[in-house]
């Protein structure tokens, strides 16, 4: 199965979560926030959401300002 994140190609062995995809990357970080195909996943999906072959995936991480 083939992804984008973060416009970099991604080939997965097997399916997986968004949870268990961010540990495979290692970005587990407070703070991540993350769509999928233009639409923002809530953290409280990722355990469930399973990422599918061709989604096109954006992780960013918030920051404050002032």
């Amino acid at each position: 199965m083939n992804i984008i994140v973060n416009d970099q190609t991604i080939t997965l062995s097997a399916s997986m979560t968004v949870q268990q995809l961010l540990e495979h990357i290692q970005r587990t970080q407070s703070g991540t926030a993350l769509a999928i195909n233009q639409t923002i996943i809530p953290r409280s999906e990722w355990h469930t959401h399973q990422i599918n072959d061709g989604d096109n995936i954006l992780l960013f991480q918030a920051i404050a300002g002032g």
